[in-house]
C-alpha cells in the first residue's frame, strides 16, 4: 500500500461503486490506508448512512479535512469511455465516477497527510471527517457526526474541504462561503366554476400569477461584500386542470431562492408570506432550508491556504461564495471552514476524469497548509 500515492489511493476508491447511500467498501479502503498512517480510525454509522472520523495526534493546533465518498449515479454506462468504476487511467488521466467530486480531493488528503507525517516534526492534530451522505439527504452524514466531535470535546480549529472548486485551472477559486438556499411550495385557493361564468368563481391561478410577477420584479438585494446577488426563481407551476372550461380549485407554484448574507431562511419565509398575503386570501406556503448562508472571513488560516496555492500553481486563488450547497454548511456551525479541490468541470458528468498532474500538485498544496498550519 502506497499512502503517499494519491493517483493510486484514487483509483481504489474508484473501484468501490460507492452510489449514494451505498459505501461498497470505499470507507474501508481509506479505513486501512489511515490505520497504517497510525491515525485512530472510528467508523460511525447513522442510520443507514457510513461515517468515518479519524485522528492521529494530541491537542492544538487541530487542523480537519473533510470530504465524501458516495458519489452519483454513472448515468448511462455504455456512454462512458471507460466503466466508470474501474479506475482507468489513460494519457496521464484518471477517469471514474467519484474522481473530481471527491474521491480524487480524499486521495490527496491522505497522501498529503502521509507525507507530511514522514517529514514534519509531530505537533498538534490532523483528523479526517468523510461521509457517505453528501451526495443524498445529508441528514445522517456530516451533520451528525459534527454534533458527535462537539460532545467529545473534538473539534477542529479549521476544516477544509476537498470540494471541486477550482473553475478552469487547479487552484484559481476557493470557497470561503455559500449563500442559502430555501425551497418554498406554495398553493393557492379559489372557488371552482365555468369558465363562462367567471364572476361566480374565484381563478386562483390568476391570484397566484399576480403574486409571482411581484416576488420576481424587484431583486432581493444587490449583493454584498463576499456575495453576489441573491436569486429567486420559480421552478413549477402546476395547476393540474384536464378540462379546459372549468376555473381551477387551486393552483401551485414552487420556487427556490439562493440567498446571501444580508438574509434568513426565517426572514425570507416571513416575506413569502406577506407578500402572498397582497394577492392571496387563503393560501398554504411550506418552506424548507437546507442550509443558511455562511462566511469565514479572510484571516491567518486563509491566508496560509491562499500562499500554499500560489507556492505550486504560481498565482494565489479568487475567494468566491457562489455555487450551491455543500457540507460545509453543516462544518461552519463549529469551526472556521474553506473549500477547495480539483477542477470541477466534469464532476456528475459522463466520464468525469482528472488530470494525474493535477492530483500531485493538490497533495502538494495540501502538504504546504498542513506544514504552516500546524508548524
Amino acid at each position: 500500500m502506497t499512502q503517499a500515492d494519491p493517483v493510486w489511493l484514487a483509483a481504489e476508491l474508484i473501484r468501490r461503486p460507492s452510489v449514494t447511500p451505498q459505501d461498497a467498501g470505499a470507507q474501508d479502503v481509506l479505513a486501512e490506508a489511515l490505520t497504517g498512517l497510525g491515525f485512530a480510525v472510528t467508523r460511525l454509522r447513522f442510520g443507514e448512512i457510513d461515517n468515518l472520523y479519524a485522528r492521529i495526534g494530541e491537542g492544538a493546533p487541530h487542523f480537519a479535512f473533510a470530504g465524501h465518498t458516495d458519489v452519483v449515479p454513472p448515468g448511462a454506462i455504455g456512454a462512458w469511455s471507460y466503466d466508470p468504476f474501474a479506475g482507468a487511467m489513460r494519457a496521464g488521466t484518471l477517469y471514474g465516477r467519484g474522481a473530481v467530486d471527491m474521491k480524487g480531493g480524499i486521495a490527496a488528503f491522505v497522501a498529503a497527510c502521509a507525507q507530511h507525517l514522514a517529514q514534519a516534526p509531530r505537533r498538534g492534530s490532523i483528523s479526517l471527517l468523510i461521509t457517505g451522505d453528501e451526495e443524498g439527504a445529508a441528514i445522517d452524514g456530516t451533520a451528525r457526526l459534527l454534533a458527535w466531535l462537539k460532545e467529545r470535546g473534538d473539534l477542529p480549529e479549521f476544516c477544509l474541504v476537498g470540494e471541486p472548486t477550482s473553475r478552469v485551472r487547479l487552484g484559481d477559486v476557493v470557497k470561503i462561503g455559500r449563500r442559502g438556499s430555501l425551497n418554498a411550495t406554495i398553493t393557492v385557493f379559489g372557488t371552482q366554476g365555468h369558465v363562462a361564468y367567471p364572476d361566480r368563481a374565484d381563478n386562483p391561478a390568476h391570484r397566484l400569477a399576480r403574486a409571482l410577477a411581484a416576488l420576481t420584479a424587484v431583486p432581493l438585494d444587490a449583493g454584498s461584500e463576499h456575495f453576489e446577488p441573491s436569486s429567486l426563481q420559480i421552478t413549477s407551476i402546476d395547476i393540474g386542470n384536464p378540462a379546459p372550461n372549468v376555473i381551477p380549485a387551486s393552483a401551485v407554484a414552487r420556487l427556490n431562492i439562493r440567498f446571501n448574507d444580508r438574509h434568513s431562511g426565517a426572514g425570507l419565509d416571513a416575506w413569502l408570506r406577506a407578500s402572498l398575503a397582497r394577492y392571496a386570501d387563503r393560501f398554504e406556503i411550506e418552506t424548507t432550508v437546507s442550509g443558511e448562508s455562511f462566511l469565514t472571513e479572510p484571516g491567518p488560516a486563509l491566508a496560509m491556504l491562499a500562499a500554499a496555492i500560489a507556492a505550486e500553481c504560481g498565482a494565489p486563488p479568487a475567494f468566491e461564495t457562489g455555487g450551491g450547497t455543500s457540507d460545509a454548511r453543516f462544518i461552519a456551525r463549529y469551526c472556521p471552514v474553506a473549500e477547495f479541490g480539483l477542477v470541477g468541470d466534469t464532476m456528475h458528468q459522463v466520464d468525469e476524469r482528472v488530470a494525474i498532474d493535477d492530483l500531485w500538485r493538490l497533495k502538494a498544496i495540501y502538504r504546504r497548509i498542513l506544514a504552516e498550519f500546524l508548524a
